[in-house]
């Protein structure tokens, strides 16, 4: 008897159930080598479709075939429980050791959830979603399954060896670290044996579909890739010294600074902080860093982490044109598909367009990669399997936070845990990179920072002879509303040629640019705001840069997110008071080179921002404001610079000080913190105690953590936001080939693509879109794109938009 894993629709080749196990488990076995526990993801692999081993799963699928118009009902044959079954069954029970009792769990909730996500082991109603699967369902035909299994995958004698090894693993893991916290690094085991399963599952899948043997990237040799890159940053890098500016005071210490992070680079793995000044060329001097020490070190990928999109595209287009690479630097800045409920179980002859999107290739595995911050935190802790898919292909890396100081309030404890967790036990090389290093280790939940750690030599005068600019406190003693902000620009540009503006909403910053441009008084004016697309804002970046290199006169209004990484050098910055790191950025975006004497930085306080639901925003306005008033008091505060390292310190414990009690993401609803659900523990109070309270029941299991519960309840911003691909440029053409491309690989070119042409909208926004017809649902409702009427080439999203009216007809 022959059981059926797939079978491919260009052909209708059979892949057996046997071949999908062993490759899966091959796969899933070098994956989990970079952490010590192959035989953990190994075993996951050759278990995860212990259910198609099955006549009823057979005749499902070839029915299927049969009947692609009409198929059998999705999921109607589970296949998915057997695997966590058999564990259960076979080494959950009374007189195991509690090694194996783990393996069966974190292996089986793997195997039972390869189509959803993670189950809770215990969840806020005392419920058990492990336990009624692996436990209570009845499946038909198990010993038939099992039979076939041990007498055509794996021997029972191999089987047993192998879940040996996978115990010895797991205790090797778990003595890393003290008892106490078990709980964390179970958590995080199951993740990434989850993570494995999933990425090595879709991978062999798309590999059989489109007929391949092996990945194309498999062949390339990661090290003498890094090493070229090396050489041609080198070339590059050699090339600025014939520069006529080569030698001024600012660009000997960038060289100096970029010298230091090379010979930092021979240090072994760890966390370290790189507090280049703003301007200082981190972007190069990291890249530097990474390049030498995954040379030195083996690392398979450098990845960077930033807070907003716009640095993504324009530190990425850098690298790409000094490395000359198109092909292997990626860049990942929205999801763009909705997958939290792609159901990925159907099975047919013609393969159904959500399977397509499941499989297209989507996992980090190139050698450099730019993502978010946001994308980052998800791999970890959010719902869905196209996230935590990635968290496998964080070990082993480099991975350089750009402008770290942008961790959301809500998630500095989750953040924190998570590189104490690839710095431990992954082998992953963390760069804190910033001009203002945020207090990290000042938390509850303190990230394990390395000794020694700032790679930057004498940081207090490296920041002195970078200063540039002047703060001017106008925040303390008055007050701006938009007219009398306009009044102050006319005046301002009397003096200069140009002047950057950066409020704290996108509202305020809409209302002003419009006042200024009723005043029509001549100056090329610009608006910039996350409403846009990234080729849009790219777009309207070239055209400020090309003002600013032709000297001509120039205004642009903006919101925060021109503040990090965007590498433009005005004459004079006005910025709304927000808190001092914001201040740096926005510093650092004026006489950025040292092309003039010191210039001037205005911080004002603007009345009409409404900043009730941005509380980071707000708080930390409150506490720049404490200080500056402190400076106006006593002009030796500080050194009397309000961009001081002490200055800063200050911000931050004040800062965290007050947000104290939400560094800890709390669930309101459940009246808990996010952690608590992750690491329960049977000792403390937690749901098992309620369970225990309540039922009076021995609850059989060694963890007791809800996975589920946790990942439906994190935002990484608050706000829910839907990804939607927008008719800007070449956004036309992607909408347009939505409809007519069907392979997995034009899917996953297209889907990369979109990136560059997607905006986020929130819940009130899309709701607003649906009524009037705005958006446009593709691929079976998981991709959206806005009608052309509802986004504008100068704001980008149009809420209020006239032509609204008439989208109601199409």
């Amino acid at each position: 008897m022959t059981f059926i894993a797939h079978i491919r629709e260009s052909d209708n080749q059979i892949q057996t159930v046997e071949q999908h196990l062993l490759e899966v488990k091959n796969l899933a076995e070098s994956f989990g080598e970079k952490l010590g526990v192959k035989h953990l993801t190994g075993l996951a692999g050759v278990l995860h479709d212990l259910g198609k081993c099955s006549n009823e799963f057979t005749d499902y699928i070839l029915e299927a075939v049969k009947n692609p118009d009409a198929p059998p009902k999705r999921g109607s044959v589970d296949h998915s429980t057997a695997g966590g079954k058999l564990l259960y069954d076979f080494f959950h029970t009374d007189n195991i050791s509690r090694y194996k009792g783990i393996v069966a769990e974190i292996v089986g909730n793997a195997i039972i959830s390869h189509h959803s996500y993670l189950q809770d082991f215990l969840n806020p109603n005392l419920e058990s979603n492990y336990l009624s699967r692996v436990r209570d369902k009845e499946i038909t035909n198990f010993e038939m399954t099992k039979q076939y299994f041990f007498n055509n995958v794996m021997n029972k004698s191999e089987f047993d060896s192998y879940v040996e090894d996978a115990a010895t693993e797991v205790e090797k893991f778990l003595a890393k670290e003290s008892s106490e916290h078990n709980e964390k690094q179970l958590m995080f085991l199951t993740k990434f044996i989850f993570s494995a399963l999933i990425d090595a599952d879709r991978t062999n899948t798309r590999l059989f579909e489109e007929n391949k043997t092996t990945e194309t990237e498999t062949n390339v040799d990661y090290q003498e890739l890094f090493d070229t890159y090396y050489q041609r940053l080198m070339k590059k890098m050699n090339s600025y010294k014939s520069h006529p500016k080569a030698n001024t005071p600012i660009n000997l210490l960038r060289t100096e600074m970029s010298n230091q992070c090379e010979k930092f680079a021979e240090n072994p793995s760890g966390i370290y902080t790189l507090s280049i000044p703003t301007g200082g060329g981190k972007t190069l001097a990291s890249l530097r860093y990474a390049l030498k020490h995954a040379i030195k070190y083996n690392k398979k990928r450098i990845i960077y982490v930033v807070p907003f999109t716009t640095i993504i595209e324009q530190n990425a287009e850098e690298v790409r044109k000094i490395l000359l690479d198109d092909g292997n630097i990626l860049e990942h800045h929205s999801n763009v598909i909705d997958d939290i409920n792609i159901d990925d179980e159907s099975q047919s002859g013609r393969m159904s367009v959500q399977q397509k999107l499941k499989l297209a290739k989507d996992n980090w595995d190139s050698p450099i990669i730019f993502t978010t911050m946001v994308q980052f935190l998800n791999v970890f802790y959010a719902k869905g399997s196209r996230n935590i898919r990635r968290l496998h292909n964080l070990s082993e890396s480099i991975i350089i936070f750009d402008e770290v100081q942008k961790v959301p309030i809500s998630c500095v404890s989750l953040f924190n845990q998570a590189l104490n967790f690839l710095k431990i036990y992954a082998r992953t090389s963390i760069i804190l990179c910033t001009a203002t290093q945020p207090a990290l280790d000042f938390v509850e939940h303190k990230l394990e920072i390395n000794t020694d750690n700032e790679i930057v030599n004498n940081l207090d005068n490296v920041i002195d002879a970078f200063k540039r600019v002047e703060i001017i406190d106008k925040a303390t003693s008055e007050t701006f509303n938009n007219e009398k902000l306009n009044d102050f620009i006319e005046t301002i540009m009397e003096e200069v040629q140009n002047v950057l503006v950066i409020l704290n909403t996108k509202t305020v910053v809409k209302n002003l640019y419009n006042l200024l441009k009723e005043k029509e008084n001549g100056i090329p004016l610009y608006h910039l705001s996350t409403s846009m697309c990234a080729t849009h804002r790219n777009n309207i970046l070239k055209e400020i840069r090309e003002h600013l290199r032709e000297g001509n006169k120039l205004i642009v209004i903006s919101t925060q997110l021109i503040e990090a990484g965007v590498d433009v050098s005005f004459d004079c910055v006005i910025r709304s008071l927000a808190g001092l790191d914001s201040i740096a950025q926005a510093a650092g975006r004026c006489n950025r080179h040292g092309e003039n004497e010191i210039r001037n930085v205005y911080v004002i306080d603007h009345e009409e921002e409404n900043l009730k639901h941005l509380k980071e925003i707000k708080v930390g306005k409150q506490v720049a404001r404490k200080i500056l008033i402190d400076m106006k008091r006593d002009n030796t505060c500080h050194g009397g610079d309000v961009l001081s390292t002490q200055a800063m310190e200050r911000y931050f414990q004040e800062y965290y000080t007050d947000f104290k009690g939400n560094l800890n993401y709390y669930i309101p609803k459940l009246k808990k913190e996010m952690m608590e659900l992750l690491t329960a523990t049977k000792g403390k109070y937690s749901f098992y105690q309620d369970y225990l309270h309540n039922e009076q029941k021995h609850i059989p299991l060694f963890i007791v953590n809800s996975y589920k519960t946790a990942a439906e309840y994190f935002r990484v911003i608050d706000d829910k936001t839907t990804s939607v691909i927008v008719p800007y440029g070449e956004g036309k053409d992607i909408i347009a080939e939505l409809n007519s491309s069907r392979s997995i690989e034009d899917l996953t070119r297209l889907l990369r693509k979109a990136q560059q042409y997607t905006i986020s909208v929130y819940e009130y926004e899309k709701k607003l879109l649906d009524k009037n017809n705005a958006l446009v649902p593709y691929l079976e409702g998981k991709v959206l794109a806005l009608k052309e009427g509802a986004y504008n080439q100068e704001f980008g999203l149009d809420l209020e938009n006239d032509s609204w009216s008439g989208l109601n007809i199409f």
